[in-house]
């Protein structure tokens, strides 16, 4: 439960007998410095990697490297930018897209990073060239604390004891990518010890108009004496990123670096300082403790199609329209037609010169979001070993407090699409040409504050019987209040967001490891854990008040916390002296879970509890290492299905109750598989020394077809006339290269290939209506009305397209 069974071998050395586990810094979870476990003590099959090994196989981030090489773990590119993946672990997500339901917590020097407001995690982040050793804990841990629903990922940085010495590193590649690191640690005989790091990244993008800029530092300064350890620790980061999303199948496979409308742009600021300390009171005992204060500043512009505007005549234009634009000194034709204008804006500015009121005249729209996060915490633990006759305790009990403050506002414009696929903002549109708009507040917009207050008790023991049996207990008291206050619709305006809520559960876990010999340990373990409504879940939660994520919010009424509850048990061993084995089965149930579901509004809807899901597989290993040759296997069975009746906005789906093309809604079933979620997941590692100072290391990603989000009930066919494409993702494999040779002791240079075979795939689809036909043109009413006046609308399946091949060149040099 504390620390880690290194479930997935490094592929360039053989493991070693029971040893202890890097420190996990999980501020107020697993201990700070001063209680670790060795791995044949911790009931569970947790994954560690070094630095080093993240370097050395040519990861452009924690998300590429674990999606490689970490078992049960795939990589979602919904984002459409390396940089913001969702990480899915055992079919539960860590992502950086505000409404996401969360299921991973995320650590750095035991900080948690998942954001006060929605828990989301912005991976671009996280100081990558700072990186000592990644650690992934599966389960619903409660020493985690909330939103360990499926596991926890802990990052440990570098120190100037740890990584002595300076270093330059440069790499360019593909796609005009290009990375500056930086780094230089030290430490002398007075117990000091310092170490800072620098990288620059920038990378145009394989897709149309997808740059990214990151640029990241990260220092720490720590001294110790005989019994005393203090860090102080300070970070920044800054990123600039494109990412532009899904793509309707058809025009991905006219042109693969195609996007489907744009800008997506996300800006990110973020500041993190912390203080940490342990000391040791006599031989047996150690105090430690953690202040950290974190700042996060977030700016994102969508450029959008208005799915509300495509039943519309966007070219027919009335007396008035034609007024309106002849008084601002805008010509207009006789007549529109739609063959020689496939991107109609005249009806869009004509709207919005008389009244502004362009809800369904304008067929794109600009979604600005803004916000500014807050949040800092203290931790106190102690922790020891206490003798009991034949057992020995290993104890730790502490208490924790964090705080957060988030102001959040969200606008909505209308505008109109141009043949590039950009969207235009008609009221900036129009005063670049001297026209000045009354610029009325969008009905859209808001303006939340959120304040976000968790108290936490926690205590585990681990009990040893000599060395072959070890029993573990833990547990951990949450007690957490959100208040929301609305800027623009205070209480008691029944559109106001304003709400206080309060959540507290007491979460514990069991487990038992049991190591008759070498070759074989055996474990098994049960947890609990919970996760509160987020802000922005609190902000969607009215059925009588719908919303569009990510456009709008709506009232809050109370929502209940997601609690999870898992059974695992596995063993592992040894066997000749060179081959490490591992297999486990898992069941994880969600209990009161969140959904965001389907309202009569068209394609509106709210955050929801509705049941149950249930996640569980089976997990299968092994390492090797023979001389120069290291070879490392990993499979899993995963079955994800809900376990409860809900139903569902249809929309894109060709079995919703509405009829072919319209607006209407599915029901899921009890065993429904969850979408975006594989079925399997095979990953394979080998590593070649050729000789001392050359290595070839190639590693193969496999994962099998998932149904798309919206097609949850599985049963969308397509037509070729209303919908268009088969509701999932293919199935496919990606194999990368790397090569890397010492030169001299300081002078190494390495090189990168991903996706070596050029492989065309999709990690993720989802059912959509789509405003193009298959040559790029826009089209609005695609079909004629149906006989209740109706206007049928086209959809498709959408897919986030795979990274294609990808060249990289570096060097690194030590310096003296």
């Amino acid at each position: 439960m504390l620390g880690g069974l290194s479930s997935v071998c490094r592929a360039d050395e053989a493991p070693a007998a029971p040893s202890v586990l890097p420190p996990v810094n999980v501020v107020g979870t697993t201990p700070l410095p001063g209680l670790d476990l060795p791995q044949d003590r911790i009931p569970a099959p947790v994954q560690t990697a070094t630095g080093a090994e993240i370097d050395r196989r040519g990861a452009l981030s924690i998300a590429d490297f674990m999606n490689r090489r970490f078992g049960s773990v795939h990589v979602n590119d919904i984002q459409g930018n390396p940089l913001q993946p969702d990480i899915s672990y055992r079919g539960y997500t860590a992502s950086p897209l505000l409404g996401t339901p969360q299921g991973l917590s995320v650590f750095v020097d035991g900080v948690r990073i998942n954001q006060p407001f929605g828990d989301v995690v912005s991976w671009d982040l996280l100081p990558r060239s700072a990186i000592a050793s990644i650690t992934l804990m599966p389960g619903s841990n409660p020493l985690f604390g909330l939103n360990t629903l499926g596991g926890a990922l802990a990052v440990q940085t570098k120190s100037g004891d740890s990584h002595p010495g300076s270093s330059l590193q440069i790499s360019a590649g593909s796609h005009g990518s290009a990375r500056v690191e930086l780094e230089a640690g030290g430490n002398d005989m007075r117990g000091l010890s310092w170490f800072g790091t620098a990288n620059v990244f920038r990378d145009g993008g394989w897709r149309d108009a997808s740059p990214s800029r990151l640029g990241q530092v990260f220092g720490k300064l720590g001294w110790h004496d005989g019994a005393t350890q203090v860090w102080l620790s300070a970070s920044g980061a800054s990123s600039d990123l494109y990412g532009n999303g899904l793509q309707d199948g058809p025009l991905l496979a006219s042109r693969y670096a195609s996007v489907y409308t744009r800008p997506d742009r996300t800006r990110n600021d973020a500041g993190l300082a912390s203080v940490a300390f342990t000391h040791d009171v006599g031989e047996r005992w150690s105090l430690s403790g953690q202040l950290y204060l974190r700042r996060i500043g977030s700016r994102t512009l969508n450029g959008d199609v208005n799915a509300d505007a495509l039943d519309q005549s966007l070219y027919a234009l009335s007396a008035s329209d034609r007024a309106a634009l002849s008084a601002a000194g805008i010509g207009a034709p006789a007549t529109v037609d739609a063959s020689t204008t496939p991107f109609p804006y005249l009806r869009c500015i004509a709207r919005v010169l008389q009244d502004g009121d362009a809800a369904s005249a304008c067929n794109a729209l600009l979604n600005r979001s803004r916000s500014m996060q807050t949040n800092g915490g203290i931790t106190v633990q102690a922790s020891g070993r206490v003798a009991a006759g034949a057992a020995l305790h290993q104890l730790v009990v502490g208490a924790a407090f964090d705080a957060s403050r988030t102001r959040f506002e969200q606008s909505t414009d209308a505008g109109f699409l141009a043949a590039d696929r950009s969207a235009t903002d008609a009221g900036v549109w129009l005063a670049g040409r001297g026209v000045d708009v009354d610029a009325a507040l969008p009905e859209s917009a808001v303006s939340l504050g959120a304040r976000t207050r968790t108290a936490s008790l926690f205590g585990a023991d681990t009990i040893s019987f000599g060395s072959d049996l070890h029993l573990t207990a833990a547990a951990r008291y949450n007690r957490t209040t959100v208040a929301n206050r609305d800027a623009l619709h205070p209480a008691p305006d029944p559109a106001s967001l304003d709400g206080d809520h309060v959540f507290a559960r007491l979460n514990p876990a069991l487990g038992a490891n049991w190591n008759p010999s070498r070759a074989l340990h055996l474990y098994a373990g049960y947890n609990e854990s919970s996760r509160t409504p987020t802000a922005i879940e609190l902000g969607c939660a009215n059925p009588d008040q719908p919303c569009k994520l990510p456009n709008a919010l709506a009232g809050d009424p109370p929502l209940r916390q997601v609690v999870s509850h898992t059974i695992e048990a596995g063993l592992n061993g040894e066997a000749f002296g060179q081959v490490h084995w591992r297999a486990g089965l898992f069941r994880s149930d969600n209990h009161d879970d969140l959904l965001f579901v389907s309202s009569d509004a068209s394609g509106h809807g709210y955050f929801r509890n509705f049941g149950r899901t249930r996640r569980q597989g089976l997990e299968l290993g092994a390492a090797a290492s023979v001389g120069r040759v290291s070879v490392d296997l990993a499979w899993t069975l995963l079955d994800a299905r809900f376990r409860s009746r809900e139903t569902l906005n249809g929309s894109g789906n060709s079995s919703n109750d509405a009829g072919p093309g319209l607006a209407g809604t599915i029901a899921i079933m009890p065993g429904d598989r969850l979408p975006l979620v594989p079925r399997q997941i095979f990953k394979a590692g080998l590593g070649l020394a050729l000789d001392a100072d050359v290595r070839l290391d190639v590693d193969l990603f496999a994962a099998s077809g998932a149904s798309a989000r919206g097609n949850e009930n599985r049963g969308h066919v397509a037509d070729g006339t209303f919908y268009l494409g088969p509701g999932r993702s293919a199935g496919y494999a990606v194999a990368n290269l790397g090569l890397s040779v010492r030169a001299t002791p300081a002078l190494s240079f390495f090189g990168r290939i991903g996706n070596v075979f050029d492989r065309r795939y999709a990690t993720a689809a989802q059912l959509g209506v789509t405003a193009f036909d298959a040559g790029g043109r826009f089209v609005s009413r695609p079909f004629p009305a149906d006989a209740e006046g109706r206007y049928p609308l086209r959809s498709s399946t959408f897919y986030a397209p795979g990274a294609p091949r990808a060249v990289s060149l570096g060097l690194r040099y030590s310096f003296e």
